[in-house]
Order: C-alpha cells, then sequence, then structure tokens
C-alpha cells in the first residue's frame, strides 16, 4: 500500500492549510503501519526506530533520508545511534501531522529496504 505514498511528492506547506483530519489520519495510517502515531509536548508526531547490525549502516541509513528530505524539502528529526535510528515527521509549520509527513514516512521506509535487521539493537553502548 506505501507505493500510493511513496509515488507522491510533497506539497509546500506554509502554516495557512490545516493539519491532517482523523479522517486523514485513519487513511494514511494503514499505508504505514510499522510507525507509531506519538504526541510530543502536545504536538502529534509519526515517529519509527530502525534496527541495523552496525553504526556505518545506521549512518548510512541516515543519510539516504537526508537525501530524500532534502529532495522533498521536508525534514524529519533523527537520532543516529549504534545499531539503530530512531525517525520522526511531523509539520513543523503546522505543529502536527500532515499527508506530507505520511508520504515521508512510507519513503523512509523504502529507503530502509535491504539495510534493516530484525534483532534489536544491543543495549550496551559502544563507543
Amino acid at each position: 500500500m506505501s507505493n500510493l505514498l511513496t509515488s507522491q511528492i510533497c506539497i509546500p506547506c506554509s502554516g495557512k492549510v490545516p493539519p491532517a483530519s482523523d479522517a486523514e489520519v485513519a487513511e494514511l495510517k494503514p499505508q504505514i503501519p510499522d510507525w507509531d502515531i506519538i504526541p510530543v509536548d502536545g504536538v502529534q508526531q509519526l515517529q519509527r526506530v530502525y534496527n541495523f547490525s552496525n553504526f556505518k549502516t545506521a549512518l548510512e541509513f541516515t543519510n539516504k533520508v537526508g537525501e530524500i528530505a532534502e529532495a522533498e524539502q521536508h525534514h524529519p528529526a533523527l537520532l543516529t545511534e549504534w545499531g539503530k535510528v530512531t525517525v520522526t515527521w511531523w509539520t513543523h509549520a503546522l505543529n502536527g501531522l500532515h499527508r506530507n509527513d505520511f508520504i515521508m514516512a512510507a519513503k523512509t521506509d523504502a529507503a530502509a529496504q535491504g539495510l534493516t535487521s530484525d534483532a534489536p539493537a544491543p543495549s550496551h553502548l559502544h563507543d
């Protein structure tokens, strides 16, 4: 299903358009089933943690997401750690979710194909 979203492009969002309605979220969320909708300081955001076998692959993925974000002019919060990357999408101008966030979540999933590990990252710290 996410192919529908991955084929779309982000529209410029100045804050003058409304955030995604409950009906839109209900339509779009099943297309990105591995993402969670989380509230952060009262702002709904999409978040997913991707696991990798090492830091180098996590960093490679982070850079891929950065390239996609630049191409679409829509930018996430990225936390890159040993063996995992946490990606969070929301529309800053709206202080909430927009269709663009769902499009970018689907494109992020596509970028992760072939890179991720099913195993969670080890809980111990690496130097």
